[in-house]
């Protein structure tokens, strides 16, 4: 627990584990941009061409009038500040472990530590089954509200995704049923990530640039700026919405398309005044399901570009590879790592 940033009263220096080497840090931003919007609450028609055109250009996008009641929003919040501001440090320590394979667990700056050095956040992760049944039941019991309020996002929040998908489906010219069963139905993820004020945060990341290894993440954050993407060469900060889900396409969603909709790089940088707080839902397949191109997007002119592989296998596989400045896109990375299994086997 001693490593845990938010538990410090204050930072006055980033410590070495933390400092980011000057030859791997990633270009600045070079500007805010406003993502596309979807308004779901628009015709059916409407949202399938506006979801695929802003995966096509952007692979992310925000949604509005999601049907997530903005109390919950603001209850979800309020629990997790309580949480990381107020809860005594005695009250969370169960909760701290750094084993990666711990479904649900308190940690700080190690999800994607490559080259000896952290990252600038804390992460509450927990994870549930679907339908939840009793799979919360190891979830924390405080703050009071946290079980209730965590679980009703959860699963209003899923629910938006898969409407989402069932969207894209008819947009991509598959059947509207396609993600459901083993493609999304692997244990879902709740990450509500907490990046303190960084005394320096020309040195230090809140996470690496990395593309999701799921299928497709919603993420609900706050007004202060932090997450930026990859668009024509260049690193922008995502403007926030107000009460928006930002959403994006993870790993499996661009083998399943054939690379017609990219997993596109993201990142997020600290603040030196203002902390942030974000909470994610990961949807992601089994981990004995086999996810590979979708024979509607394959032809003798369109061949496989990548292999059919479990998903299980290939999250083993797959780690966030250290990019240089140079880097801004994992694509081939993606196709090397199933260049690697395919040695493998």
């Amino acid at each position: 627990m001693e490593n845990m940033l938010h538990l410090a009263p204050c930072h006055a220096s980033v410590p070495d584990c933390f400092v980011v080497p000057p030859d791997q840090l990633p270009p600045a931003a070079s500007a805010a941009v406003s993502l596309p919007v979807v308004d779901m609450s628009g015709s059916r028609a409407e949202v399938c061409r506006a979801i695929l055109d802003a995966g096509r250009e952007f692979g992310f996008f925000q949604v509005v009038n999601h049907g997530v009641p903005e109390q919950l929003l603001q209850d979800m919040e309020a629990v997790c500040d309580e949480f990381y501001y107020e809860l005594p440090a005695a009250e969370k320590a169960h909760l701290y472990s750094e084993d990666k394979q711990k479904p649900n667990r308190l940690f700080s700056g190690t999800t994607y530590e490559t080259g000896g050095h952290k990252y600038w956040m804390d992460c509450l992760r927990l994870a549930f089954t679907f339908p939840v049944g009793d799979s919360t039941s190891e979830w924390p019991h405080k703050p009071h509200r946290l079980r209730e309020v965590f679980e009703k996002f959860a699963v209003l929040t899923r629910g938006v995704g898969m409407e989402l998908l069932r969207l894209l489906c008819l947009a991509l010219g598959l059947r509207p049923d396609y993600f459901d069963g083993d493609l999304s139905g692997g244990d879902v993820i709740l990450s509500v990530n907490h990046y303190p004020p960084c005394p320096n945060p020309s040195v230090a990341l809140g996470l690496p640039p990395h593309c999701d290894r799921n299928l497709i993440t919603l993420l609900h954050t706050g007004p202060v700026h932090g997450l930026e993407v990859v668009y024509d060469g260049d690193w922008i900060k995502v403007e926030p919405v107000p009460g928006a889900f930002v959403v994006n396409f993870g790993l499996q969603l661009e083998v399943v398309t054939n690379g017609m909709l990219k997993s596109v790089e993201h990142r997020v940088m600290t603040n030196a005044t203002l902390a942030r707080t974000s909470r994610a839902i990961f949807i992601q397949p089994k981990e004995d399901c086999l996810v590979g191109p979708a024979e509607e997007f394959l032809s003798e002119d369109n061949p496989p570009c990548y292999r059919t592989v479990t998903f299980g296998d290939f999250r083993r596989m797959h780690s966030v590879v250290k990019l240089g400045s140079s880097s801004l896109n994992l694509t081939t990375n993606l196709k090397d790592i199933q260049k690697g299994m395919y040695q493998m086997n």
